[in-house]
């Protein structure tokens, strides 16, 4: 562990591991199994990538993703390490370089999906060589349980058979107490260490809007995040289209991802996202998996996830870089039905798993408390705080509560007159006056609650059920989203039930993002740095994150280094990138500095470790 530790300063330019990391990589160099849950961000890839450097032998990567591959391999280049990707990306005469040089003993890390190597012939020539560790990563493919089910994982226990002195490591981001089990029977791990790492992403903003006006509302969201990178899930291909075409008539940077597009130009829209050539991507969820893109300020859900698992993977694309980032999900109950269309569509038993999982990330919607709590108690840890400060609900705490009761009555009277099978957006436009085909259909233009509510939006009626259905006045059903009244609806009508709650404003202004890090840096020399890094990145053909991160660069641009000692002690600045990159940025920091007649600072900066390797 002594090696390991100035191998981590020396390569990868941190000066101490993350939690749980010393513990894991300690047991892999044993050669003990184990079991690896942590957080997107938390660090996972390094307790394989750094063994992997000590081990005499070759280190077998599992990755699902051609995209993902390639990715980490061109880090490990920058940092000076040698590894390779074997895939259906590579022309043959690459790919036989690539297995040319894994014969010679050169290789350190291994990139292969897992039909590659469940092939008889890679097997056979694998079980021939030195393999010390077998990495499995996103090993949540393998259960059935999982959120992203891959059959071809579950024939990896066949590999480790073939490959009796690997340390298998199995790692992933999200999984349940039920996955993590059906990921050790089926790898035969046994007594394997299991690290279970925090699921907290505490640099997360998370919140939930009433979904109104979609389009004005994502738009106005988009504004707030003028030349940052931003990710926008979909439920449908059509849905991606369509908002592709109204972000690009309003002058946005983007591009869409979907299954429905040409393998090039899926290819190609991820790469111009990932080389800062285009900041946003609208996508379904076909999107992401592979993305190892640290600057992604925010992550919007224009409907609602499947699952929490899902969601939870979808919004670690965001802030990956430790800095703040937003996630922003529009909710409506008519999402629902989406989701159980395509549940419907199911196997019987995949079904039942399927609506087990909506159940979940409703009861995560309608929650009122901290958004933490039950996101955390979804993947069994429980939150201690009791306000994050980094969630819709824990800021909400700081609004006024106020008299809600005459709205109350006003909307479950009307529920109650029409019914009790109609939904939330129906009940208010009939409390709004509307004269659509439905109301006039059902002849709710004559009910005594017609119109009386005219002095409320839309947005803050929708607000306001919300919260109704949070309180227990009204209950939602799963079936088809009509809304039925509870006792307690009763009490408030006779007028024994004072009811408060949270009144948003008519014409709230948008939300004004606060910055991504509380350190105070120039933001003219931050964005220097940043077009040097884009054009160094352009001439080496990769994205920019590879040469520094964001988050290096905010220390650059706050600390002012200006010679080699005091770059190296700035996040992720490690020898091989010194050598590399740091008289480029040195110039123009000392230049810059000259320019304003101001001093290097010199706090004791002490590296944190990576974002994500």
């Amino acid at each position: 562990m002594e090696n390991s530790g100035k191998i981590l300063k020396r390569v990868f330019g941190y000066d101490e591991f993350r939690p749980l990391q010393k513990e894991i990589i300690e047991n892999i160099l044993k050669k003990n199994d184990v079991l690896v849950i942590m957080p997107t961000g938390g660090g996972k890839s390094l307790c394989y990538q750094l063994p992997a450097l000590i081990f005499q032998g070759l280190t077998i990567v599992i990755s699902p993703l051609i995209s993902l591959m390639k990715d980490q391999v061109e880090q490990l280049r920058e940092l000076g390490v040698d590894a390779v990707f074997l895939n259906s990306s590579l022309a043959h005469e690459e790919y036989q370089r690539n297995i040319t040089r894994i014969k010679s003993g050169k290789v350190k890390l291994l990139y292969i999906a897992p039909e590659g190597l469940l092939r008889p012939n890679m097997l056979d020539f694998f079980s021939s060589m030195r393999v010390d560790c077998l990495a499995i990563d996103e090993a949540h493919c393998i259960s059935e349980w999982g959120h992203d089910f891959r059959p071809e994982y579950r024939a990896l226990s066949e590999v480790r058979k073939r490959l009796p002195d690997a340390a298998c490591a199995a790692l992933t981001a999200t999984a349940t107490t039920q996955v993590r089990t059906d990921i050790r029977n089926t790898l035969e791990l046994g007594s394997a260490g299991e690290f279970l790492g925090s699921f907290n992403r505490p640099n997360l903003f998370i919140r939930i809007v009433p979904k109104v006006n979609p389009v004005n509302q994502l738009l106005q969201l988009v504004r707030n995040y003028p030349d940052q990178s931003g990710i926008i899930y979909c439920f449908t291909r059509k849905k991606v289209d369509e908002l592709y075409d109204v972000l690009g008539k309003e002058g946005f940077s983007v591009k869409p991802y979907h299954a429905g597009l040409p393998d090039s130009d899926r290819k190609q829209n991820q790469e111009l996202f990932i080389r800062d050539d285009v900041r946003i991507i609208v996508a379904t969820i076909a999107f992401g998996m592979g993305i190892n893109k640290p600057d992604v300020r925010f992550v919007i859900h224009y409907d609602l996830p499947k699952n929490i698992e899902g969601y939870y993977q979808e919004i670690g694309r965001a802030g990956r870089d430790g800095l703040r980032s937003d996630c922003t999900m529009m909710f409506s109950y008519a999402d629902i039905h989406k989701v159980k269309y395509i549940i419907s569509q199911k196997e019987e038993r995949e079904q039942r798993i399927a609506r087990i999982h909506l159940s979940s990330i409703l009861q995560f919607v309608e929650s009122d408390m901290c958004r933490r709590k039950p996101l955390l108690d979804y993947f069994g840890e429980k939150y201690a705080g009791n306000n994050c400060e980094m969630c819709d609900n824990c800021m909400d705490d700081k609004k006024d509560s106020v008299d809600i009761t005459i709205p109350a009555q006003k909307f479950l009277s009307c529920v109650k007159r029409t019914g009790e099978i109609f939904g939330a957006g129906h009940i208010i436009d009939v409390l709004r006056g509307s004269k659509s085909k439905k109301i006039l259909k059902f002849g709710h233009q004559k009910v005594s609650t017609y119109g009386i509510g005219n002095d409320l939006s839309k947005k803050q009626w929708f607000q306001l059920s919300r919260q109704f259905i949070q309180k227990g006045l009204m209950l939602q059903d799963m079936e088809f989203g009509g809304l039925k009244l509870t006792p307690g609806a009763y009490e408030v009508f006779r007028g024994n039930e004072t009811i408060f709650g949270v009144f948003e404003e008519t014409d709230e202004p948008p939300e004004v993002r606060k910055k991504a890090t509380d350190l105070d840096y120039d933001e003219e020399l931050f964005n220097r740095l940043r077009k040097k890094r884009k054009e160094l990145a352009d001439k080496s053909s990769m994205p920019p994150y590879i040469v520094f991160s964001d988050k290096s660069l905010v220390e650059m641009s706050a600390f002012l280094p200006m010679n080699h000692s005091s770059m190296k002690r700035i996040h992720g600045v490690g020898e091989v990138k010194l050598e590399k990159y740091g008289g480029h940025f040195l110039d123009i920091i000392c230049r810059y500095c000259e320019e304003n007649d101001i001093d290097e600072k010199q706090p004791d900066i002490k590296k944190k470790s990576p974002e994500i390797t």
